[in-house]
């Protein structure tokens, strides 16, 4: 990290003592459960149909942001804000989802003088959008699924990029995320209704319809590599997780390490998760998704936030991750070197979808 990026991340990083958890659930007990072992005082956040959840319970103040709606209570920054001022919380952990890779949110956290336990504003949007991170990593030397994410949208360039790339192709939203605004494109005569339709998807999840194209890769292993630095130009990766075990693009079963990585390939992705994540100076808890064919592996995105699977990594390395952000987020230096990363064990980690609540 050059000095004049250093200076910058350590004002935005320093010592606090009670923390807010814009979150609600597994990830608001996780974090609050961390904190109070660290001796922070707890504020919890809830919408009115939350009122008895047990992340209020659990926290030391709770306040209410609104009603059952997301928007009227967890997405809503005005509240948020102000629970943080009138519970004398001097930072913020935004938890999974909701907030949490909001870069105007992290942004507006530092302008009322609050600590986002997180990245910055600036690390979000640099690594936030899918084509903006890829020319990024091109330009940082870190393997990529060949593509086209530059900036012309129109009809012809997308065309002559999926031409050049040779099909099957992925169209997929530049800001998406969750499977939204991804087709799979098999011959030149599908690419066109298949645009039409992955953008208005994105537009309607994202509110930005810009597409990219790449190569489709036939059975992938989906690899991500758990990274985590502070605002001193320390950064260490913590191993890989396999989430290619899923259903509509989204993950269904995380284990880590992944059984399909040799030793050689394991120091591969994670020497090149740690120059992806040093690429924007990442200060936090981050996961630099790949794909692999069984040969190579690519670069995919970066979720600039803890991940759902974060256990597992936690369990075979020992590590707790929440604390790691929470002394990160006070300025301090990471307690550990890569070479006191160890891999002790494998872990498992599966979710429960309700599909059909009714």
């Amino acid at each position: 990290m050059n000095a004049k990026a250093a200076t910058k991340s350590a004002a935005l990083y320093r010592r606090f003592n009670t923390l807010l958890i814009a979150n609600r659930g597994e990830i608001a007990c996780r974090v609050i459960r961390t904190a109070r072992a660290m001796g922070l005082r707890t504020v919890a956040v809830y919408s009115e149909a939350d009122a008895d959840a047990v992340h209020v319970a659990m926290a030391d103040d709770a306040v209410l942001l609104g009603p059952a709606r997301a928007r009227d209570s967890y997405l809503n920054v005005d509240r948020i804000i102000e629970a943080a001022k009138k519970t004398g919380a001097e930072a913020v952990h935004p938890g999974y989802g909701f907030l949490s890779e909001n870069a105007d949110f992290a942004r507006r956290c530092a302008a009322e003088g609050i600590v986002f336990v997180g990245p910055t504003a600036e690390m979000m949007e640099a690594m936030g959008s899918k084509s903006g991170s890829k020319a990024l990593m091109e330009k940082a030397g870190v393997p990529l699924v060949p593509g086209y994410h530059g900036e012309a949208q129109d009809e012809k360039t997308l065309a002559d990029a999926a031409n050049k790339i040779g099909y099957p192709v992925l169209a997929k939203a530049s800001a998406g995320g969750g499977g939204r605004g991804m087709r799979i494109v098999r011959s030149a005569d599908e690419l066109a209704a298949a645009i039409v339709s992955a953008k208005r998807e994105a537009l309607a999840a994202f509110g930005d319809d810009r597409m990219l194209i790449e190569k489709f890769v036939q059975n992938p292993r989906h690899i991500e590599v758990q990274i985590i630095g502070d605002s001193h130009g320390n950064l260490i990766s913590l191993f890989e997780r396999e989430c290619t075990l899923q259903r509509r693009h989204q993950k269904v079963i995380e284990e880590a390490p992944s059984p399909t990585l040799n030793a050689a390939q394991r120091d591969a992705v994670c020497a090149a998760a740690r120059k992806a994540a040093g690429a924007v100076n990442y200060v936090g808890a981050g996961t630099i998704e790949f794909v692999s064919d069984g040969k190579e592996t690519f670069f995919i995105e970066m979720n600039t936030r803890l991940q759902v699977e974060h256990p597992v990594t936690e369990l075979i390395t020992g590590v707790d991750l929440v604390e790691l952000q929470l002394r990160v987020a006070f300025g301090e230096k990471l307690p550990l070197t890569q070479d006191q990363v160890t891999l002790n064990g494998h872990a498992i980690e599966a979710r429960v979808y309700a599909e059909n609540p009714n």
